[in-house]
């Protein structure tokens, strides 16, 4: 074979190869950590003019782990998964909001994600109260929280992979079908009327960056079920394939699985550095392949500061299916 064909052969073959090898490894991270057996315990002391209570927020982690202190947390290497628990220092006020939690299941741990209430107390003299959904995603979160305007820009959704997966599998639970309010401490709780369920989310996307900092994003797969009835019994390897592709004619397509609107929008780190809102601007070409793989759990389908307060959803041994 001549020697110039192999070394062509060569160049085009290894950068498919390390893609895969990514890709791989991603897999068996994202696998590895979501079986929710250990996690990483803060413990962190909120500000005196609030109460001074001593908090914990919780991490899903490759080992047991305790950290102490008004810390950054930053993902360790190899673990993909954030959860919404949320350390905020505005104005020098610290205040925590946990609303996920491991829950003891058999010989390990599952995580357990809900809707809770809130409630901010100054010295008798404001008392406010925040909804506050659980979610469980791959991704990271910028912290800590400086305000409470454009929550979405505080969680930056999705991991870069290339892969093509055929399935999300998991084991879950759930209590949905509660009344949703609205309740940002801003002004009074609201009801909105509509019954709360959980999402179970897989997204593959095709991003890209413009000169000016801005991310686009091309939908290439799709796995969206939404749970509208409780469940008390583990529901074991439960299955959601992934479809390929422009997905509105497909039978079981609902409108909350199209493009994401773009008040909606997910949020990521741009190459300076920025967060920015992902816009997705559209489906994908048959045969596009992803550079982004987003994965959430969520206690609840309605926008931030909104839910039915004792929504629950408890997922386990998450992992993907090709």
């Amino acid at each position: 074979m001549n020697k110039y064909f192999i070394c062509t052969l060569a160049i085009a073959f290894f950068p498919l190869l390390a893609f895969a090898q990514d890709d791989a490894r991603t897999a068996r991270e994202i696998e590895a950590i979501g079986k929710f057996d250990f996690w990483t315990v803060r413990i962190m002391d909120e500000s005196a003019i609030i109460g001074g209570e001593t908090s914990c927020l919780f991490e899903p982690a490759a080992c047991n782990d305790t950290v102490t202190g008004r810390k950054v947390y930053v993902n360790p290497e190899g673990c993909l998964w954030r959860t919404s628990n949320v350390y905020a220092d505005v104005l020098g006020v610290v205040k925590t909001s946990t609303s996920v939690f491991p829950e003891k299941r058999g010989d390990g741990y599952c995580a357990r994600c809900e809707v809770v209430m809130e409630e901010l107390k100054v010295l008798g003299l404001l008392n406010m109260d925040v909804a506050a959904q659980g979610s469980v995603f791959l991704g990271k979160v910028v912290e800590p929280i400086k305000d409470t305007k454009n929550p979405q820009g505080k969680l930056l959704f999705g991991v870069p992979f290339t892969g093509t997966p055929k399935a999300m599998q998991l084991d879950y639970k759930a209590i949905v079908g509660g009344e949703a309010v609205r309740a940002t401490g801003l002004s009074r709780k609201k009801r909105l009327g509509y019954k709360d369920f959980a999402d179970l989310v897989l997204m593959l996307q095709y991003r890209w960056e413009d000169e000016d900092g801005n991310v686009y994003a091309k939908r290439v797969g799709t796995a969206y079920e939404r749970i509208t009835e409780s469940c008390t019994e583990w529901q074991n390897g439960h299955v959601v394939p992934v479809k390929y592709g422009d997905i509105t004619s497909d039978p079981e397509y609902e409108p909350y699985m199209g493009l994401i609107e773009e008040r909606l929008s997910n949020y990521t780190l741009n190459s300076r550095g920025e967060s920015v809102p992902v816009h997705e601007v559209g489906w994908a070409e048959p045969g596009t392949r992803p550079n982004h793989l987003i994965i959430r759990f969520s206690s609840s389908y309605g926008e931030a500061f909104s839910g039915a307060i004792g929504n629950k959803l408890w997922i386990d041994n998450v992992k993907l299916v090709f």
